[in-house]
């Protein structure tokens, strides 16, 4: 949930049956923004799918599903079909939340001047996030090369306040242009968003560390290492302890760069949705987590072996009983419903700027070194600090060390030509179905390989 500075709410749900005339000030535009926001929250967004969807999928020597739900369990076989519910899910409020922050865009001329640039990249900056998460699941990766061929999403950059056949029945754009638009858009928002907020909305920090997850997909290493460096120098040190970064309430801070909050009244759910409701087990044998969840994913033995004594990480996870009376362990990043779900955080972002650096070659960007950077997230969690960078395979494995059950570890198999679950990185089944439903409505969707 996101606390507004504006009194006025407006009348109707941010959705795609929003009228130009039901949009008439300032706090209307407003309104429709925060709305935004609670779409994030979602079980289709940040709530649950963005994050989960990709850790099935690239489950082998990570996690293991324990569940009941047939839609998730084919996720995790690599054998979900066009009729997939969590495609359709991902989609469908992916689209409804671009066509809400283009309504925005379209209105910003009633914001006031101090502040419509703001909100303009505010807009942008959701949009570039929304696309990047879309194109990353429904096209084959960048690093397949063929970026100027192979298909993406469709790009929809104007509101649809009603629908026409002939404007709005769009074939998927390529690659290259859906990542062209998510430049532009998180560019400018780092250009004109604040530095700083009080309410938990995105800043320019925010926008130039999604950069670098983008340019660091790209293998732009200069430019995502320079991003990075924007971020660090922003932030400074990594904060505290590994487990201060999770499991917090109230306007994020800390090592959150960028959060999605979730409250008892709004969240993306507790009994069958939600990512914590996965990660919880029904009961725990921790006497510090109360359990409570479906505890349908485990983290699995292999995970736990990554670690060396002592580390931190390691110990951040603790047995239970799945809903299925499967035991196993879980981690505690997801531990405490109604918790806030970090976006991307400050860890994330030393390991990208010494992996970017060692990768370049030359000299590096920033302060550190590429070792010292691994060494900063390592010493935070009582690791013992590595002596050399060998071959950056030592960034791959820290990734899934210090990003494990967060939704990273399928993008960076997939950037850099990894097999994943024995599977090539670009195999057509780790590439999420265009939903038959969608293809009904609009024939000018081409489906992805190996679906019908």
């Amino acid at each position: 949930m996101v606390t507004a500075g504006c009194n006025k709410k407006l009348e109707v749900e941010p959705q795609q049956n929003i009228t130009p005339d039901q949009i008439k000030t300032e706090g209307d535009v407003l309104a429709v923004l925060y709305g935004t926001y609670s779409l994030l929250q979602g079980s289709n967004a940040f709530g649950e799918r963005y994050m989960l969807a990709a850790d099935l999928l690239a489950a082998e020597n990570h996690t293991a599903w324990k569940g009941t739900f047939r839609d998730y369990l084919d996720l995790y076989n690599k054998a979900q079909i066009n009729t997939n519910l969590i495609a359709q899910g991902i989609w469908t409020t992916s689209y409804s939340t671009i066509n809400t922050l283009n309504t925005v865009l379209s209105k910003t001329d009633l914001v006031n001047q101090d502040d419509r640039a703001a909100v303009i990249g505010e807009a942008k900056f959701l949009r570039g996030l929304v696309y990047f998460e879309l194109v990353n699941y429904f096209g084959k990766p960048y690093s397949a090369g063929s970026t100027t061929t192979n298909l993406g999403v469709p790009l929809m950059l104007e509101p649809v306040f009603s629908y026409d056949e002939q404007r709005d029945k769009k074939p998927r754009a390529k690659v290259e242009e859906v990542y062209t638009q998510i430049i532009a858009d998180l560019t400018a928002a780092a250009a004109s968003l604040p530095e700083e907020t009080s309410d938990g909305r995105v800043t320019k920090w925010a926008a130039h560390a999604i950069l670098s997850r983008v340019y660091l997909n790209q293998a732009k290493y200069d430019l995502a290492a320079t991003a990075a460096n924007e971020v660090i120098g922003y932030y400074g040190d990594l904060p505290g302890t590994f487990d201060n970064a999770f499991n917090n309430e109230g306007t994020p801070g800390g090592e959150d760069i960028f959060a999605i909050m979730q409250t008892s009244q709004s969240n993306a759910g507790t009994s069958n949705n939600g990512l914590t409701t996965f990660y919880l087990p029904k009961t725990s044998n921790d006497p510090t987590i109360a359990g409570g969840g479906r505890g349908d994913m485990q983290a699995s033995p292999a995970y736990i072996n990554i670690f060396e004594a002592g580390d931190d990480r390691r110990a951040f996870t603790y047995t239970g009983v799945s809903i299925t009376g499967s035991s196993g362990r879980y981690s505690k990043k997801w531990a405490v419903f109604y918790r806030n779900i970090p976006v991307v955080r400050l860890g994330e972002m030393y390991l990208t700027r010494g992996e970017a650096n060692y990768r370049k070659g030359g000299a590096p960007i920033g302060d550190n070194t590429p070792l010292e950077d691994i060494n900063a997230v390592r010493t935070r969690s009582n690791a013992t600090p590595l002596v050399a960078i060998v071959d950056g395979s030592e960034f791959v494995s820290e990734r899934f060390r210090e990003l494990a059950f967060e939704g990273d570890r399928l993008w960076t198999l997939k950037r850099l030509k990894l097999n994943i679950d024995g599977k090539p990185y670009d195999h057509n089944l780790l590439v999420l179905p265009i939903p038959l439903r969608e293809r009904e409505v609009n024939q000018n969707l081409e489906q992805n390989g190996g679906y019908q």
